[in-house]
């Protein structure tokens, strides 16, 4: 099961960076949803290694190949199996790397769980084990299309560049005018500057991701242990280089008192309404109709290019220079993938709801 999220809509995911493919099974997927394979494909673009200089520089098309679960464009209802084929794989750089333990990376700790580990690209731990998710993501996209429900993430701070206002002050139609993903034309560019200074450094970067989910409905989530909040919360962690979560005022909140993180209800025309939405459109672990907002925190990466001290299998003191190719930064990536994994709980949790009522 750790292969594999979600209750009703399930995807359960294959595969190594250096392997044959990356893939994935979808069950639970609802029927006669029209599945709009160029929009799938353009997801997978949005997440793709080389799309510019502020990324890996691996070459893949990451085209995806559906196998079963579509019939005539639609969905069956049936379990939806797909591939993406590794084309551009370098394993030779990554030699160096076998029997050593890079800092802060899933080396150490896989070798001491399984007694082996595929030090290719980080095997199972790399970050191209997120394609099955923008694949199912997109899916999710297209059936929440259906019940209007549209999410929207961005980069909202790398390194020390943050913005510095709410999402709702921003035109989220420019996000992918620049490759940093930043609605901000102006601290877009800072930040691509500051990337790609960090990269010619050898070195990486962090920052965060910010998401907007628009016209979900009230009543999702469960009371106790299946709040929204903690289930959102739970798929953003699983993302590779996730350290943090808040939605939201999340910590900010902290500094207020409940007179001023109240949000407080009002009669609109017959309609119950809220004043404002310091909540982050869930209250009580459910979500309450308004817009859902959080921010997901990012590490920097922890392959870098410059040497570092560590140790290799045997405890022997060694130093580790790495090579290949690696995102100095993971956030313009991170962008689908946030938007993947909270499609994906939004619709499971949707399915979940109709279970609950008559």
């Amino acid at each position: 099961m750790s292969n594999t999220f979600g209750n009703i809509f399930t995807l359960t995911s294959f595969g190594e960076s250096h392997g044959k493919a990356i893939g994935g099974i979808i069950d639970g997927f609802p029927a006669g949803i029209r599945i709009d394979e160029d929009f799938v494909q353009n997801e997978l673009a949005r997440r793709r290694p080389g799309q510019s200089a502020l990324t890996t520089g691996r070459k893949e098309a990451d085209t995806v190949e559906f196998l079963s679960g579509i019939y005539e464009g639609v969905s069956t209802g049936c379990p939806i199996g797909f591939v993406v084929w590794n084309t551009n794989q370098h394993s030779s750089d990554y030699d160096n790397m076998k029997d050593v333990f890079r800092p802060s990376h899933a080396d150490f700790t896989y070798t001491q769980k399984y007694g082996i580990r595929d030090h290719r690209g980080g095997g199972r731990s790399s970050a191209r084990e997120t394609i099955s998710r923008v694949v199912g993501g997109a899916l999710a996209k297209l059936a929440l299309k259906e019940i209007g429900v549209q999410i929207t993430a961005f980069t909202s701070q790398v390194g020390t560049l943050v913005l510095d206002k709410s999402y709702t002050q921003y035109d989220l139609r420019h996000i992918e005018d620049n490759p940093v993903r930043c609605p901000d034309p102006v601290l877009a560019r800072q930040m691509e500057e500051l990337i790609l200074r960090v990269k010619g450094e050898g070195d990486t970067v962090g920052g965060t991701v910010s998401c907007i989910i628009q016209g979900c409905p009230v009543g999702l989530g469960e009371p106790a242990f299946g709040k929204l909040h903690a289930a959102l919360g739970n798929a953003m962690l699983s993302i590779n280089a996730a350290k943090g979560f808040e939605y939201g005022q999340g910590f900010g909140s902290m500094e207020l008192r409940g007179s001023q993180q109240n949000d407080v209800f009002y009669n609109e025309n017959g309609h119950i309404a809220l004043h404002t939405n310091r909540s982050g459109g869930i209250q009580g672990g459910i979500s309450n109709g308004e817009d859902i907002y959080f921010r997901v925190a990012f590490k920097p990466v922890a392959t870098i290019l410059m040497e570092q001290p560590t140790v290799d299998k045997e405890g022997n003191e060694t130093i580790l220079k790495a090579r290949g190719r690696h995102d100095p930064c993971v956030l313009p990536r991170a962008v689908p993938i946030v938007e993947a994994m909270a499609a994906m709980t939004i619709l499971d949790y949707y399915l979940l709801n109709k279970t609950t009522r008559m």
